[in-house]
């Protein structure tokens, strides 16, 4: 499927803010000195005063997308909405490593800045969205890389990182019947480990299943590494990729008028 764009685009128009870069990084800034004032002073909870600073950035985020749409169209402003968002989800994967790595807290405690929203439930969501975003990017005719090798490479990371929050929304849910069936706390639901790492299940069926031991010889970091740096790991890839997966599509623009060039291979 061809994609019809306005003008040509660029990289930087996709993730350049409205309506003038120095306005938005003022808003970070004012957010954070009072966030951090609030926190301090008054004990503002670190994810109320994070909502503040987001909440000060949505009208000029807004207005960057719908600038995106209008001159780009629609396949481009989904591309900028989904580099933003991943952009600020990478930001609470670094907070919660620097509570987790430098601050030494306990993993249940490095939950990062949004707290409340650091749930197996959200995880779900947010990577089922991710993947059926880069579905719908390629179904639009974005492509990126000789033989859309960075759009292949994307969406195959993609699935295999909404696989591994699929299996833990199963551990979850599973985990979740039982504490009601016997009174648990259901924050015992909350954490568990995955496909990788530590205790995960690899690690748990390395004498039980040839495939659990042939990858954790080929990589025995799955054995030691915590859920916290797996997810970590997981995100800078899909980060990398998608990054990768935006410069290459803007690039293969040929015309400024149409991008029906995209489809075709290089």
């Amino acid at each position: 499927m061809a994609t019809e764009v306005c003008e040509r685009p660029s990289f930087a128009a996709l993730i350049t803010p409205q309506p003038t870069p120095l306005r938005y990084f003022a808003r970070i800034a004012g957010g954070i000195a009072v966030g951090a004032a609030l926190v301090a002073w008054l004990g503002m909870p670190l994810w109320g005063a994070s909502i503040m600073v987001l909440a000060l950035l949505a009208q000029p985020t807004a207005q960057t997308w719908r600038a995106v749409g209008a001159r780009f169209g629609v396949p481009f402003a989904v591309l900028s909405v989904l580099l933003y968002l991943q952009g600020f989800h990478t930001i609470e994967h670094i907070a919660q490593s620097i509570e987790f790595h430098i601050l030494r807290w306990p993993p249940r405690q490095s939950t990062g800045l949004l707290s409340g929203l650091n749930v197996e439930t959200v995880h779900f969501i947010w990577n089922w969205s991710v993947l059926l975003v880069a579905a719908y990017l390629l179904r639009a005719g974005l492509r990126s890389g000789p033989r859309n090798l960075w759009g292949m490479l994307f969406i195959g990371w993609a699935i295999a990182h909404t696989l591994e929050h699929t299996y833990l929304m199963y551990q979850y849910l599973a985990t979740v019947r039982v504490m009601l069936a016997t009174g648990g706390s259901l924050s015992f639901a909350e954490g568990l480990p995955g496909v990788i790492g530590r205790n995960g299940w690899l690690a748990t069926n390395i004498d039980t299943s040839a495939l659990a031991g042939f990858i954790c010889r080929l990589a025995p970091a799955n054995l030691i590494t915590p859920r916290l740096d797996v997810h970590f790991w997981w995100n800078i890839g899909e980060t990398a990729l998608m990054l990768a997966f935006a410069l290459g599509a803007v690039r293969r623009i040929a015309r400024p008028t149409t991008g029906a060039d995209m489809v075709a291979d290089d």
